[in-house]
Order: C-alpha cells, then sequence, then structure tokens
C-alpha cells in the first residue's frame, strides 16, 4: 500500500511537471486584425515563421473593434495581444491610456520610417488612397488627380468615396478646391463640406475593400478613392481599371499592444519580426502595400514595386495623424451630421 501510494505520488509529480512545462512552453500570441486577404497575408508572411523561428502560436482573431479594445482595457480582461488599428486611432489611444510602450529593446526602432513609429506603436504596413478608375466608364479619358472627380461634365458617374470620418476625404476635397499640399492643416471643414456638396448624389459610400473593388470593377462607379494595394489586386485579376498616383494620400496601419495584455513580451517578439525587413518585404510582396522598413524596399518584387507608394514619392501627400487623433471626435459628429442632411 505504501508502495502503490508513492508510485502514485512520483507519478502524480511527473504529471504535474510535465503540464507546468508544456504550459510554460506553450507561449501564444492573439492576433487581431481586419480579416480577409490582408489579414491572410499577414498570416502567411508574420504569423507563420515567426512560430517556426519562435514556437510560439498565434492565435488570428478579428475583425479589428475600437470599442471592444477599449472595453477590454477598462475591465482588466484583454483578451488580445497584438492588434492592427489606423494610425489616428494608435495615437488617440495611447493618449488615453489604452496602449502598452513598445519595448525597443526588442523592436529595432532605427531602422522603421519615423512617420510610422512611435513610443506605443510600429507600423503594420502603409498605403495610398490613390485616384482610381474604370477605364470602359471614363469614356477613354485618364483622370489626372482628385479634381477628376468633381467633374461631373467630363468624367460623368457615380463616385466611389470612403465612407468613415477618418483621414482622406477632406483632404482630397480641399485638393480638388485647390488648396496646396502643405496647407491643409488645419483642415478647413467649412471648404471641404461646401467642395463634397457639390458631388453628394453622385457618391456611392464604401466601407471595405471587397465593395470598394466591386463597385470599380462593375462599372458601378467610375471613379473613386481606393486603397492602392485593392487596385492592384483588380489589375492582377485583368479588371479594365487603373489609377493616378498624383497626390496619393498615405495612410498607415500601425501594430499596437492593448494595456494589461497577457503575453506582452510574446507580443514584443511578434512585433519585431513582423517589422523586421523580411518580414515587411514578405508582407507587401503579397498585398502590393508598402513596408514600413527602410530595409525592405531591395527585397520587393522589381514589378511590384513600380505599383507600391515608395515609388510615388514626388506625388506624395502624408496624412496627418497626430491632427486626426486630436480633432477626429469633433470631425465625426460634423461628418455624421453631413451625411444625413
Amino acid at each position: 500500500m505504501v508502495f502503490i501510494k508513492g508510485v502514485t505520488s512520483v507519478l502524480a509529480a511527473s504529471i504535474l511537471s510535465a503540464a507546468i512545462t508544456t504550459t510554460a512552453s506553450a507561449e501564444t500570441v492573439n492576433f487581431v486584425s481586419w480579416g480577409g486577404t490582408t489579414q491572410d497575408a499577414q498570416k502567411a508572411a508574420w504569423a507563420d515563421p515567426f512560430t517556426r523561428d519562435t514556437k510560439i502560436t498565434v492565435v488570428q482573431d478579428g475583425p479589428t473593434d475600437y470599442g471592444k479594445l477599449k472595453a477590454m482595457v477598462e475591465s482588466g480582461n484583454v483578451q488580445w495581444d497584438v492588434v492592427d488599428v489606423e494610425a489616428d486611432f494608435a495615437l488617440r489611444a495611447a493618449a488615453e491610456g489604452l496602449l502598452e510602450p513598445l519595448d525597443f529593446n526588442v523592436i529595432k526602432r532605427d531602422r522603421i520610417d519615423p512617420r510610422f513609429v512611435n513610443d506605443h506603436g510600429v507600423g503594420s504596413f502603409f498605403f495610398s488612397f490613390v485616384l482610381g478608375y474604370n477605364e470602359g466608364a471614363v469614356g477613354g479619358k485618364k483622370p489626372e488627380d482628385w479634381s477628376a472627380l468633381f467633374d461631373t461634365a467630363t468624367y460623368p458617374g457615380k463616385r466611389a468615396l470612403y465612407k468613415w470620418p477618418s483621414p482622406g476625404v477632406l483632404e482630397l476635397a480641399l485638393l480638388a478646391d485647390g488648396v496646396e499640399k502643405d496647407k491643409l492643416y488645419p483642415l478647413d471643414l467649412d471648404r471641404a463640406f461646401k467642395k463634397l456638396d457639390t458631388i453628394k448624389k453622385d457618391i456611392v459610400w464604401w466601407g471595405g475593400g471587397a465593395q470598394s473593388q466591386q463597385l470599380l470593377a462593375s462599372g458601378e462607379a467610375s471613379m473613386g478613392q481606393f486603397w492602392n494595394g485593392r487596385i492592384h489586386a483588380l489589375q492582377e485579376d485583368g479588371a479594365p481599371v487603373a489609377a493616378s498616383w498624383k497626390q496619393n494620400l498615405v495612410m498607415a496601419d500601425m501594430l499596437v499592444v492593448p494595456k494589461g495584455a497577457k503575453n506582452k513580451e510574446a507580443a514584443m517578439k511578434f512585433l519585431a519580426h513582423s517589422s523586421s525587413a523580411k518580414g515587411q518585404a514578405d508582407f507587401s510582396n503579397l498585398t502590393a502595400y508598402a513596408p514600413v522598413n527602410l530595409d525592405s524596399v531591395a527585397r520587393l518584387d522589381s514589378v511590384l514595386a513600380q505599383n507600391l507608394p515608395t515609388a510615388h514619392e514626388a506625388d506624395q501627400i502624408t496624412l496627418d495623424y497626430a491632427y486626426w487623433a486630436k480633432n477626429g471626435a469633433e470631425i465625426a459628429n460634423r461628418w455624421n451630421e453631413w451625411l444625413v442632411k
């Protein structure tokens, strides 16, 4: 009886020890992004290689939900470790105390484009809003800049614009109205909305990338404001679409770690991997979105590289995320009121 009890004790201790060892080694990172082909590419370029290299499992979740992120932090029950967010939200969330400061002993900050890194966020990728158009719907006339959106006589048809109150639409309206790019901020809201009023009846609003592609490829909208990667994907599929890069508006997504994340150390390692030269280049080659790592450009596919914002810097305008982080709530109120008028 004593022998059996002793064996049982040793066995129990061995099982407990194994369980502890397994738990300790089974690190995870819960990664949240926007879904679709973008998150598929993030999994292929970042998550899968990261797991192979570190044995840390990356659990995919989504879509990104700002209200949910805030609720998790405020409740102290944070289920997410790394979240892909828009750049202006990253700044606003940091100011509200919703994010962990990043560990730049792990993440190589000095090789990240300064536009796309701060104490609480590192770029996921950056992209441009470009003037996209359906070649058949515009009758062979190539629009050059944002002013074409407002010229319905020369370019008839519906205009596809991003429906959310975030950087992009107001800026393009002001540029089309003759505002110089270095005079955009602070935004003249009266002037921007007055310009948008001139085509309001012709606007078809899109809220996601797939919807924007459908509007343009079908010809339901003859032209509009699009993420450059979505235009490239349509071209790869043989759709009769093209883009003008003049006045392309640069926007970025950022990777952040919510305050109180349970796997913060593993999250920092994941951020280091995803923002590395290889990680960024691999993602760019899959998506036609631009890399935030300065050493990634040399790793890009030579043909694809010509369709990235990095090849169109001369005509580029970087949107002011800090301005939007500070004024976004006020602008959103006016935006929503304008939409229902």
